[in-house]
């Protein structure tokens, strides 16, 4: 089958930055291939996954299609240093790189944290937090939304929950804008190499996480730093030191990329449909509704990567064991045979069985907390925008994994808070 399209459009994280998501390929590829073996210049072979259906049906079977090699497809430069030292590769485990019934045991260690009932103790936290950060705009004035708000509210809550210091902070932004940006050359450190830039990230995640995990070992807390610090597995025995440090790793990271870039991805969506942002400021209690179609709207974590334990037969193609697939999680969330008029942003769509969080034995730990989150933010917004507008075109991530606006420049009229 012909189809009219560049492949590296998929995946090349530079593509992203210029172009952002290629909605116009997933919507052929739904239609015309769903099943579509991938060759990009720079990253290994792979099968596109485009429609909701089937990645749904895949999520639900890990025994088969496994998560042990990691989400992220891995480019050239990154298999040859795999190549010359597999133990780096393999050293670091965090859950999202397990399968049952390993990510399953490690689940249940922090998983009671993060029910709704048990968030309900962030409330006021994070409504605190979505104040503060709107009341440092002042009454009026321009900015750029992710630098003052969409990155920084976001921060504040995880550092709360655990355990960092404000004045870290600002070391933990550079961090992760370094790990979820690797690509993106305006967020690397200058003459640094990608190698050694890379095991540096580590080791200065590493110190900072096992200082706090240090002090919630001294002086425990209720708070999910203490639980993590001091978390035991099913056989009573404590979670290993590599464990208990990816898991600090990916709560942070993947819990603030994810959830900045939905904010800014939703704040983008307000100011393209006025109308829509005229609904929520006329009812705020629409907030919950709304962050809904933001996440599947901007789809932060872009896609995830599987790795087959056997050979599976799909759309009339035998797909052979070992080999990779890529779940686009943001054509998913553009499927038509799911959502009405799904280019439409709707802040009242109901249903919206989008798949932002992922499905399955992976879904999001920390949905529940990115959820509260954005809530609080666009419900402060809401209450208090006057007016708000674009004064420049916004700027992409370099990055196909998870993906977002590195920009958004605005201007605005803020209320002061009742």
């Amino acid at each position: 089958m012909a189809l009219d399209f560049d492949p590296n459009d998929l995946i090349i994280p530079k593509n992203y930055g210029v172009s952002g998501q290629p909605h116009g390929i997933w919507s052929q590829l739904r239609e015309e291939a769903p099943l579509f073996r991938c060759e990009s210049d720079d990253f290994e072979p792979f099968y596109c996954i485009t429609r909701h259906a089937d990645i749904v049906s895949i999520s639900n079977k890990p025994e088969i299609f496994s998560n042990a090699r990691g989400p992220m497809l891995l480019n050239r430069e990154q298999r040859k240093r795999e190549e010359d030292d597999p133990a780096s590769f393999g050293k670091m485990k965090t859950i999202i790189e397990m399968d049952p019934p390993e990510h399953r045991d490690f689940r249940k260690v922090a998983s009671g944290f993060f029910t709704p009932r048990s968030i309900h103790r962030l409330d006021e936290i994070v409504a605190e937090c979505a104040r503060e950060q709107i009341d440092k705009l002042g009454e009026e004035g321009e900015t750029d939304f992710i630098d003052a708000i969409a990155q920084r509210h976001p921060l504040r809550v995880l550092a709360t929950i655990l355990g960092i210091e404000p004045a870290d902070e600002d070391l933990l932004l550079e961090l992760t804008q370094q790990l979820f940006g690797s690509e993106d050359p305006d967020l690397q450190r200058e003459g640094e190499d990608r190698g050694e830039a890379s095991k540096q990230l580590i080791a200065d995640f590493g110190a900072l996480f096992t200082r706090i995990i240090a002090d919630r070992r001294a002086h425990p807390t209720d708070d999910l730093a203490s639980l993590l610090a001091n978390a035991k597995m099913a056989d009573g025995s404590p979670m290993g030191p590599m464990e208990t440090f990816g898991y600090f790793l990916i709560v942070f990271t993947a819990g603030h990329d994810t959830t900045r870039n939905a904010i800014s991805g939703g704040m983008e969506a307000f100011l393209e449909n006025p109308d829509q942002l005229d609904k929520l400021r006329a009812d705020p209690s629409l907030a919950k509704s709304a962050v809904e179609e933001i996440v599947r709207w901007s789809s932060p974590v872009n896609y995830m990567r599987r790795h087959l334990l056997e050979d599976v037969e799909l759309h009339g193609t035998q797909m052979k064991a070992g080999e990779s697939l890529v779940m686009f999680y943001a054509s998913a969330n553009r499927d038509d045979t799911v959502f009405d008029d799904p280019f439409r942003f709707d802040i009242t769509r109901r249903p919206n069985r989008h798949l932002g969080f992922g499905t399955g034995e992976h879904f999001c730990l920390g949905a529940h907390v990115a959820r509260l989150s954005a809530r609080a933010l666009f419900h402060e917004l809401a209450s208090r925008v006057e007016t708000i507008e674009r004064v420049a075109d916004p700027t992409q991530i370099h990055s196909s994994f998870v993906v977002g606006l590195k920009t958004l420049p605005i201007r605005y009229k803020i209320r002061p808070a009742a």
